[in-house]
């Protein structure tokens, strides 16, 4: 019986586990595998196969049975994901329903989740900018948070690495605060658009609007075409999976690509439980897993672990990972983890209307917008709030019809609509200061996996406050001298989450007195685990996030390989 036990436990032991199968989890997956280790990934959701398991995908606005909305029985019963913009009736399958996965809120927030393959990356706006060293030496310069452990120079190749494979449309800018990449030809801002940047770069030293940086294949390489994509059609039905492969995801490009090298095993439907720790080994060996559909334990091992969950789920299983060793989570030592956890502002949005350029309208659809990348407080300290905003812009023509009449008259004018003048409109995108009162930890009660529920309280500050106010006063300013009028700004007060950014509890530094993990992404208390994830984040900056995690994790995986050869790991 003891050999069948040791043989069950060798079918069970891969050289690298990566917990999560996402963003950031499906890149640890391809630079594993591509680098020869047996690489099994773990998912807590279903399996989703590119093109396959895109069941909306192709279909025309008539064979929605609700034209795209969401039944109302629907979004009562789902109060927060339905709250999500991309959550419609052709993508809900896709979100992950609040009855499925509950958590605590101690402060509101609303956590939108997507457990399947490839988790968010089918969802995601697909905006993607490098961070500068203006952001990396943010907290140090600003007084918040701790140090980063690493500086631009250290990321900049793998952001190139990356930003090849996934296929990134952009200009360079040649901006000091938001580095150029690999850019493939980028998507054209409109006459208006051209308009606003011209009046904004003439009038306000240090502002810039540039064609949003996306993740779209403008003109795919022989890479993307290695990988089975295509070009993007600006069809802008993202978030249903794109059959072209136009966008990156997951689905569309890191999982398969591990596949192909035959050294990747995908596991769907399991759940972490916990990452195992030997007292005596001084590592961790491996993770228990509880099965979603038969709620059997099964432990698999692996010298190496990467924790790619999603920063709170990285948290929540970070906390549940106990030991003698660990009593309060698995590298744990200095009572942080949970701790710091961040976020960014989208509470802001303006609007305003413009009556110029009437000789011209757009065709088509465009998968991205013009993108305003921050100017407060980029070189000196110059408000009464720390760090910035960074923004959209887009402009696009009315349509006015009437519906004066009746019969044929009724007909005609609905039938052959008038162009209004341009409405312009911009969000923001705000950098929130990490807290040690913003955290997340776990509550006596267990979910259906026997886990402990995660209790969240993240929350608005002052400098928060402050910044969303500065928004409206710049951008208001900024409209009135582009000869903007009828503006109106507007505060949502959406609640922490909304924004999809969560970040931190887990973050990156160099002192193991204040930090979880060092410049490489391991655990200072257990080196072979690795957290690449928005967990990692040791502050949020303003640009989106996912290009970074992907950057982040390729780094770390290559490391892992590099250390394991040296036998460090």
């Amino acid at each position: 019986m003891a050999n069948f036990n040791i043989d069950s436990e060798k079918e069970r032991t891969y050289d690298a586990i990566v917990i999560g199968s996402g963003m950031s989890g499906g890149w640890a997956a391809k630079e594993l595998t591509e680098k020869g280790l047996k690489t099994l990934v773990l998912e807590r959701g279903r399996n989703v196969e590119h093109i396959k398991d895109y069941p909306t995908t192709t279909m025309m606005p008539w064979e929605f049975e609700h034209n795209g909305k969401v039944e109302q029985k629907v979004i009562d019963e789902n109060p927060i994901v339905s709250k999500c913009y991309a959550f419609r009736e052709d993508t809900q399958h896709f979100f992950t329903r609040d009855d499925v996965s509950p958590y605590v809120q101690e402060k509101p927030f609303d956590w939108i989740r997507a457990y399947q393959v490839g988790g968010k990356s089918l969802l995601w706006a697909r905006q993607t900018q490098r961070w500068s060293d203006f952001d990396f030496e943010g907290p140090a310069r600003d007084g918040f948070a701790t140090d980063w452990p690493i500086r631009y120079q250290d990321i900049a190749p793998w952001y190139s690495h990356v930003e090849k494979f996934v296929g990134i449309a952009g200009d360079k800018d040649g901006l000091p605060n938001l580095p150029d990449g690999e850019f493939l030809p980028a998507l054209e801002l409109n006459c208006v658009e051209k308009y606003f940047k011209e009046k904004l770069e003439s009038q306000f030293k240090g502002r810039n609007v540039i064609s949003g940086r996306c993740a779209h294949l403008t003109q795919p390489q022989e890479i993307h075409l290695q990988q089975g994509r295509g070009q993007c059609q600006n069809r802008v039905l993202c978030q249903r999976g794109c059959p072209f492969g136009g966008y990156f995801s997951a689905n569309s490009s890191t999982i398969p690509w591990a596949a192909k090298t035959g050294n990747l095993s995908l596991r769907p439907d399991s759940v972490v439980h916990s990452i195992i720790y030997d007292e005596e080994k001084g590592r961790a060996t491996g993770v228990r897993v509880i099965d979603a559909k038969t709620k059997e334990s099964i432990e698999f091992y692996a010298p190496v672990i990467f924790v790619n969950a999603g920063a709170l789920n990285t948290n929540q299983l970070l906390l549940n990972s106990t030991s003698s060793r660990f009593p309060e989570g698995l590298g744990n030592d200095n009572g942080l983890l949970g701790k710091y956890v961040a976020f960014h502002i989208y509470r802001g949005k303006i609007s305003g209307k413009y009556d110029g350029h009437l000789d011209k309208t757009t065709v088509g659809r465009r998968p991205t917008s013009g993108y305003i990348p921050r100017f407060r407080n980029v070189y000196k300290q110059e408000t009464d709030f720390l760090r910035g905003y960074a923004a959209g812009f887009s402009a696009r023509r009315q349509v006015v019809r009437s519906y004066d009449g009746i019969g044929e008259e009724l007909k005609q004018n609905i039938l052959n609509p008038e162009w209004g003048i341009w409405s312009v409109g911009s969000h923001m995108m705000g950098e929130t200061i990490p807290k040690e009162t913003n955290y997340v930890n776990l509550t006596s009660d267990n979910d259906e996996f026997g886990i402990p529920l995660l209790n969240v309280k993240v929350d608005y500050d002052d400098n928060d406050e402050k910044m969303i106010q500065d928004f409206f006063e710049q951008f208001s300013e900024m409209y009135e001298k582009a000869g903007f009028t009828d503006i109106k700004t507007r505060d949502t007060h959406q609640a922490p989450g909304l924004d999809i950014h969560e970040m931190g509890g887990v973050r990156m530094g160099k002192d193991p007195k204040t930090s979880l993990l060092d410049k490489h992404h391991r655990l200072h208390a257990c080196k072979n685990v690795f957290v690449t994830d928005g967990a990692c984040m040791t502050s949020t900056s303003t640009q989106n996030p996912s290009l970074t995690y992907m950057a982040f994790a390729a780094r770390a995986a290559n490391f892992a390989v590099e250390e394991g050869k040296k036998g460090n790991v």
